[in-house]
């Protein structure tokens, strides 16, 4: 799966899960900075499990530093789609938001501990997002500018909303695995074990494709990365993610999008009938 559809699925995902009104299943309710902060998080870190790529956009965050962590990181896993692309890899992601969100800040000025671990990943993923979903304008600079703005707002006058980074950051990186595991490319599920299928798997057609001879399982609905049908996918995805955005945002102002909605039929056909 693309990268931007990476980063719109995660978004969309959070939304799913957080959101408490008739489109969504409140499964982790979040109050509606929640709702637009974790979506922006979970979108970043639905872009992470490719730090094993050296021309992801992770490797292109910060110019030289960028490359040579992805190039450690891709060395230390086995190349892209391989260690981080894997359920360990998921494990480890939900352990390091973990211990991340347990490094805490105690200014003098401030009421409670600042969380300055999650926030300092919450910028950087939020800038990753920020970048491949366009609201940058195409600039690095201005990515990492919007990814600590949003962190430090958090952190600083809203610190309540981090009790959700963890199930955030995880819910982004697993997103991607099922994006990718929904793709002819599959996913080394048990890595470091790659068991490889018995002869009569790989004699039948669309078992083959699920498990394949070297060892990937797949449900390729979506075929090649990038196919018209992941793009088709997209648009009711990114409806979707909009309209929470959306109804977020109007719900910080009082606002319910879905009551107002729901009225303004009858406004119309009462002004129809005037």
């Amino acid at each position: 799966m693309m990268g931007a559809h990476h980063a719109m699925t995660g978004a969309a995902a959070w939304i799913a899960v957080t959101a408490t009104a008739g489109h969504g299943l409140g499964l982790f309710p979040v109050t509606p900075v929640g709702t637009v902060a974790g979506s922006l998080l979970c979108a970043g870190a639905a872009l992470l499990a490719d730090a094993d790529h050296t021309s992801a956009t992770v490797s292109q965050s910060v110019p030289f530093l960028g490359r040579l962590v992805t190039t450690g990181i891709s060395r230390a896993s086995g190349g892209h789609r391989h260690g981080l692309h894997s359920l360990l890899g998921l494990a480890s992601a939900w352990l390091l938001a973990s211990v991340i969100g347990l490094v805490l800040w105690e200014p003098v000025w401030a009421t409670e501990p600042v969380r300055v671990g999650p926030a300092l990943m919450s910028a950087a993923a939020i800038a990753f997002a920020a970048k491949v979903l366009g609201l940058s304008r195409g600039s690095w600079g201005l990515a990492w500018v919007i990814g600590f703005a949003v962190a430090a707002f958090i952190a600083v006058f809203a610190p309540e909303q981090q009790s959700w980074f963890v199930v955030c950051f995880t819910l982004g990186y697993g997103v991607h695995l099922l994006g990718d595991l929904l793709t002819t490319g599959g996913l080394p599920l048990f890595w470091p074990w790659i068991p490889k299928p018995p002869r009569w798997w790989r004699r039948v057609p669309v078992l083959e494709q699920m498990w394949s001879s070297g060892g990937y399982w797949s449900v390729p609905v979506l075929g090649n990365a990038g196919s018209l049908r992941e793009w088709l996918l997209l648009i009711p995805v990114t409806a979707y993610a909009g309209y929470g955005l959306l109804f977020a945002l109007l719900e910080t102002w009082d606002v319910n999008l879905e009551a107002v909605l729901a009225v303004l039929p009858i406004d119309v056909v009462n002004a129809v009938d005037g």
